[in-house]
């Protein structure tokens, strides 16, 4: 007999709590369920079952055994569906929720190229610095910046590092001057990013075998959007710390003007999060690929 199929047939006994329940399943008969059960126990060398002609209990063994079996079975039908998926085109609904402007600028151009590549799928993105949880908003896909907090249940893969960049307008170099440093910051005024309910971010600086250095400049304006932070120090508010993909067509325009070009930037990491599963669905898997393909090339 498979083993495989004599696991499957072990855990319904387990489950529907008889044998004549699983042979009714399964359209078995229930001494064929028996000898299912039976070559395991004399493979194992131990009972799995402890049966009278009332109930049937777990043995001690029968216990720890019903638990591997059950992720045996799960791997071999997510192996079967892997490849049955191989056969496949994604489709169906993708929904996806990511940060608004990284959303937009980033994830958006690669997952509209994906949808014309398959017709089949169905994108239903969501833009918002809210942190969406994947379960119950029913997300399966979510792209996050920066480091990410333990989170049982959720798998994430690394997509690409922004590449962080202090920059100011010719208007305002021009009146007060070039940092030529990281200690000159201090002297400048400069646009913080602070979301509601959250601290001040400070801008990093990466240092040799320690943690990054952490900077909070003067500042007489703070805000929630980084296209907005953006736009204000193109208006020669003060100094601003930005991914360089959100200021590249300003910085072509002139309107803005990275420094500290001898600095290292500080590398601010975007990840996918997606649900533990014993198998990820195509689509998933496809729009994470394309992602990973993709977003390094537009950090800049």
């Amino acid at each position: 007999m498979d083993r495989l199929a004599s696991m499957a047939v072990f855990v319904k006994a387990v489950d529907l709590g008889s044998f004549a329940a699983a042979a009714s399943a399964l359209d078995l008969s229930a001494p064929m369920v028996g000898k299912h059960v039976r070559q395991l126990e004399e493979r194992l060398g131990a009972r799995l079952l402890n049966r009278t002609t009332r109930r049937q209990s777990l043995t001690d063994l029968g216990r720890a055994y019903y638990e591997r079996c059950r992720v045996v079975l799960a791997e071999a039908e997510a192996a079967d569906a892997l490849a049955a998926d191989h056969a496949s085109e994604p489709r169906g609904r993708l929904r996806v929720t990511m940060p608004t402007h990284f959303g937009r600028y980033c994830v958006l151009p690669i997952l509209t190229e994906l949808q014309r590549q398959h017709p089949a799928l169905e994108l239903e993105l969501s833009f918002g610095d809210r942190f969406a949880d994947l379960a119950e908003d029913g997300y399966d896909l979510a792209i996050r910046t920066g480091d990410l907090a333990d989170h049982s249940g959720v798998v994430g893969r690394r997509l690409a590092f922004q590449r962080m960049v202090v920059c100011a307008s010719p208007a305002y170099l021009r009146d007060h001057g070039h940092p030529s440093g990281i200690d000159d910051l201090g002297a400048h005024r400069a646009i913080l990013y602070r979301r509601a309910g959250f601290r001040l971010q400070p801008w990093l600086f990466p240092r040799e075998g320690e943690p990054p250095l952490e900077i909070l400049p003067q500042s007489r304006m703070k805000l929630d959007d980084l296209d907005a932070i953006a736009e204000a120090a193109a208006a020669g508010m003060g100094l601003a710390w930005l991914p360089s993909w959100l200021i590249a067509e300003r910085v072509r325009q002139s309107k803005l003007i990275p420094l500290l070009p001898d600095q290292p930037p500080h590398l601010y990491p975007a990840h996918a999060l997606w649900l533990r599963t014993p198998h990820l669905p195509l689509k998933v898997r496809v729009a994470v690929d394309a992602l990973a393909a993709g977003l390094p090339g537009m950090m800049g």
